[in-house]
């Protein structure tokens, strides 16, 4: 496993921590890839509609937006978590757009993808709860891909889906940071990842309740799944 990751020392609160090498950095990439080609080969087999040209570009902008509005944190909080620029929404649109199979695949690959880009963790399980397991409830939107305001709704459960795995995470692997707060583990997770899901995921639901975003975004829905 060493070939993997590698110790790292100290945290900035002074934590023992892990760090990916190289070879696992390199090794999660590949399985971003395997993830995204199964999902797609998943969504071509479907139906009479072959995955176009159209559709992977869409795809992959999603992914790519997603990846850089998480980065413009509005809000960031001291031990992990942030109010960033509509991130969850890019990803809940491929969900919406092409179904679960495919939301879940590619939000499972996003997640590791988060992980790539900050590659430090405190435990395996740790890891999955965090990146793969939360990033991928986002994809739970494609339940919803047509029904009639599917987006809202796919975007609430996506969130709430995401909300659930970061209290698993906080409540199993981050109890101790609930001492001295006068909160018992469970509502310390449940106040501290509400924090910063549930102002954006209001901001967003506000943005594109708007009727304006909402035509627009329909128009985008229809490009996207030609």
């Amino acid at each position: 496993m060493s070939n993997f990751f590698a110790f790292a020392t100290k945290n900035s609160w002074d934590e023992d921590v892990f760090q990916l090498t190289t070879g696992g950095i390199l090794t999660i990439v590949a399985l971003i890839v395997i993830l995204i080609a199964a999902a797609l080969f998943i969504h071509s087999r479907k139906g009479s509609h072959k995955l176009s040209t159209k559709q992977l570009v869409f795809s992959a902008v999603a992914m790519a937006l997603g990846t850089v509005t998480s980065m413009i944190k509005l809000f960031h909080l001291p031990m992990g978590g942030s109010i960033t620029l509509f991130s969850m929404l890019f990803i809940v649109l491929i969900g919406y757009w092409y179904g679960p199979e495919v939301g879940i695949m590619t939000s499972v690959a996003y997640g590791l993808l988060q992980f790539v880009i900050d590659p430090v963790f405190y435990s395996i399980p740790q890891l999955l709860v965090d990146y793969p397991l939360a990033f991928g409830a986002l994809g739970l939107s494609g339940f919803f891909h047509d029904s009639k305001h599917g987006l809202i709704k796919g975007y609430i459960v996506g969130v709430l889906g995401r909300y659930v795995f970061a209290f698993l995470s906080g409540l199993l692997f981050f109890a101790a940071y609930a001492e001295g707060s006068g909160m018992s583990a469970p509502v310390y997770s449940l106040v501290y990842n509400g924090f910063y899901l549930i102002p954006e995921a209001i901001i967003t639901l506000v943005i594109i309740a708007i009727p304006a975003v909402s035509k627009a975004l329909q128009h985008i829905q229809q490009l996207a799944r030609e």
